[in-house]
């Protein structure tokens, strides 16, 4: 009698409805996940408009367990029809066989920006005697404990990021190509030290993964933006920058990141070659036009936001301003290339600048005295005093609008 009720189960469900009812299932979760993590971590067209980066982020953590059940539930019936299969029936088989793993390539090395973006395996620092790096070549400079390090934008926009360190103090250099974006961190929160790699992008930003608690972290803000230290944010480290030639005149004993051996022997560099040079021809607040951003008290998360238009930096050479409440001076050097950025308040006085190009040296109206472009008084009332440097991002508008969308807009 048992083998009776089995046998009509059989004919009332057979295998081959089992395998046909499991087929589709099983081809939605082997492939769609890691093509839509795909879709919504690159600059596929309308990825990176969406507020995307959770429903990545739990993708990213789901879709190897759900490649393994699509695996499981395709091989039964992938295996079947092979076997009993017609030859036509078969060359389907192995092209369908084919396609999965080319998508299942494309999608986890092909497209993984960790592959398509590598940190330097050594990073070689070199002082200016021994320097292969371009004078005029554009760099993010940094100065900590009268030691001096400079990283060229090409290099870091092609690597997004390098660890290197002054003393005990523990320095990350990131840059963003797709939003013209360069800050220099501390990689370290709640005493912990994270080290990153680079998941993608969303809203044309790239999003890191810290390898200790597996939160994503946004370059441009430094902000953890989703996973256990979500509204966490890294320490920034002051950052200026410049041309090589300007920094070493002001620097002279400053080591230089030199290029990495193995991207320049294959030709890597090539992607962002000129990158530096690069401007948007187009004027006016559009989304690729070039802006310095500020915020107040000089950090990402200053209550009051600021841009200003690059082209009206570069008309007015020197601005006198303020973001929130913090009085601010920018500078735009002669090469049109290099600018700085400080808090124009000495011993409680607020002072205006105007620039001789130059000689790259600032007079203040109140007293007439003589600041170099390291910000230090040289000559008159404040001499021997130096001004505060304000963190200061040059980046592409519609980055900054994106993170600051209450900011306020300079106009000359």
């Amino acid at each position: 009698m048992s083998k009776t009720i089995t046998e009509t189960a059989a004919r009332s469900f057979p295998l081959e409805r089992f395998y046909k009812y499991m087929f589709l299932p099983g081809l939605i979760f082997l492939l769609v996940p890691g093509m839509l993590q795909t879709y919504l971590l690159m600059p596929f067209p309308g990825s990176q408009e969406l507020n995307s980066i959770d429903v990545a982020y739990l993708l990213h953590a789901w879709v190897t367990p759900l490649r393994i059940l699509g695996l499981l539930l395709i091989i039964g019936p992938v295996v079947k029809g092979f076997v009993n299969g017609t030859i036509l029936r078969r060359v389907s088989i192995v092209m369908f066989s084919v396609f999965c793993i080319v998508v299942f390539y494309f999608t986890t090395f092909a497209a993984s920006a960790s592959n398509i973006f590598r940190e330097p395996a050594l990073l070689r620092m070199a002082p200016a005697a021994d320097n292969r790096v371009p004078l005029d070549a554009l760099v993010i400079g940094i100065q900590h404990n009268g030691v001096a390090k400079a990283y060229p934008v090409n290099y870091l926009a092609y690597h997004h990021r390098v660890s290197d360190s002054i003393g005990a103090l523990k320095l990350w250099a990131t840059y963003c190509s797709m939003c013209r974006t360069g800050a220099v961190y501390q990689p370290v929160v709640d005493n912990q030290q994270l080290t990153f790699r680079l998941v993608g992008a969303n809203h044309y930003n790239a999003v890191f993964e810290d390898q200790t608690t597996g939160s994503w972290w946004y370059q441009a803000t430094g902000e953890a933006a989703t996973g256990p230290m979500k509204g966490k944010r890294l320490p920034i480290v002051p950052s200026e920058q410049m041309t090589l030639k300007l920094w070493l005149e002001l620097h002279p004993t400053s080591l230089i990141a030199q290029p990495d051996g193995a991207e320049f022997s294959r030709e890597g560099y090539k992607q962002t070659e000129n990158y530096d040079r690069f401007q948007p021809k187009k004027e006016g607040w559009n989304p690729n036009s070039w802006v310095v951003g500020v915020t107040s008290g000089g950090s990402a998360s200053g209550t009051a936001a600021k841009a200003y238009l690059w082209s009206n930096l570069v008309a007015a050479r020197v601005v006198n301003d303020a973001v929130g409440d913090q009085p601010v001076m920018i500078a735009v050097a002669s090469d049109s290339l290099s600018f700085t950025a400080w808090n124009r308040t000495v011993n409680g006085q607020q002072l205006t600048f105007r620039m001789d190009s130059a000689q790259h040296r600032l007079t203040d109206t109140e007293t007439n005295s003589v600041w170099n472009w390291n910000g230090e008084c040289v000559e008159g009332t404040y001499a021997g005093q130096k001004l505060q440097p304000v963190v200061a991002w040059q980046q592409y508008w519609h980055a900054w609008q994106t993170f600051y969308p209450k900011t306020e807009k300079w106009t000359p």
